[in-house]
């Protein structure tokens, strides 16, 4: 394989953006394999899903909102905590920023690594870096559920945490009125996976069955284009599944045949290209996916942290021709 630019460094063209009226007052805005947003209205407040990776980036987005609903943005939900998903934050002037504790726990234990890491990765997603006034710290934290009471005949968002899988700290959002599931990064759609930060086997394991069995009609995975009916839910979820259970044969068959980092990436380059290689980002997570996984398949239990200068080393030893 000849050398490759660095992750996402070399992808500038700017995607269109398409904001989806899923139902009544709940709005999704994906963009050709960039990171998905969503927002819920209640009886008089919003709830915002996401916080993409700039003040700026978000404010964009909130202007797209504001020509639907005029309604303060009383809650916004991380679903996990990296950098380009949270630290366009202070946008929203929310006054509640709710997460899995985990993801409260990770993010002071590496979301400085992970600002300098994701921006060197995906520079065009960090739009007007500097408008990024800093961490970004959850106020409301759970464990397991937690229900917010959207008002008026509007029903329930159930943010709950089905596992390990993404990350530690991923949560979903559902809308049983709707049968509407927020995935997160534990669903993609017609985009590949990154698991650098991963558990695979929790992910493909129970996590996923958990996340299958909220039954959703319409799903928004991290990427990729809305799911809408039951088969389409499946089959994305199918998808993920599919792309973690790979991973995990090749890179379990490298090791038990005493090969190196690179004989699994290539292992894995081969098996997933013909079905996920046309998809958004698969060149640029693949080595970062594949060094985790044999971290982990190895006895590493959690992640190792991510810095922009392991970035490096990682691209070059796996993408470096």
């Amino acid at each position: 394989m000849s050398a490759k630019p660095f992750a996402s460094s070399g992808d500038l063209a700017e995607k269109e953006q398409t904001l989806e009226v899923l139902a009544d007052g709940v709005y999704a805005l994906t963009a050709e394999g960039d990171p998905n947003v969503g927002a819920i209205e209640g009886e008089d407040f919003l709830v915002c899903f996401e916080a993409m990776a700039t003040p700026v980036a978000a404010g964009k987005w909130l202007a797209r909102l504001r020509e639907h609903t005029d309604k303060p943005v009383r809650y916004l939900v991380l679903s996990h905590y990296h950098a380009v998903r949270v630290l366009g934050a202070s946008a929203f002037g929310a006054e509640v920023i709710v997460a899995h504790e985990n993801t409260r726990a990770l993010v002071a234990e590496r979301g400085k690594q992970d600002w300098a890491s994701e921006f060197a990765r995906m520079p065009r997603l960090a739009e007007q870096a500097d408008s990024v006034p800093g961490l970004t710290w959850p106020t409301l934290t759970f464990s397991d559920r937690l229900t917010i009471d959207l008002g008026g005949d509007r029903g329930d968002l159930v943010l709950q945490y089905c596992g390990r899988g993404h990350t530690e700290g991923d949560i979903v959002g559902w809308l049983p009125r709707h049968k509407i599931l927020f995935a997160g990064d534990l669903v993609e759609a017609e985009a590949a996976l990154y698991t650098g930060d991963a558990f695979h086997r929790d992910w493909t394991g129970g996590t996923l069955d958990r996340v299958q069995a909220f039954g959703a009609e319409a799903l928004i995975g991290g990427r990729g284009a809305v799911s809408r009916g039951r088969a389409a839910v499946d089959s994305a979820i199918a998808q993920t599944r599919n792309f973690l259970d790979v991973m995990i044969r090749e890179v379990g068959a490298a090791q038990a045949r005493g090969g190196t980092l690179r004989d699994a990436f290539e292992a894995c380059h081969a098996a997933l290209d013909e079905q996920y290689g046309r998809w958004p980002i698969f060149e640029h997570c693949l080595p970062f996916d594949v060094s985790r996984l044999w971290d982990e398949l190895a006895g590493v239990e959690r992640p190792v942290i991510w810095t922009a200068e392991r970035d490096q080393e990682v691209w070059a030893q796996l993408q470096g021709g």
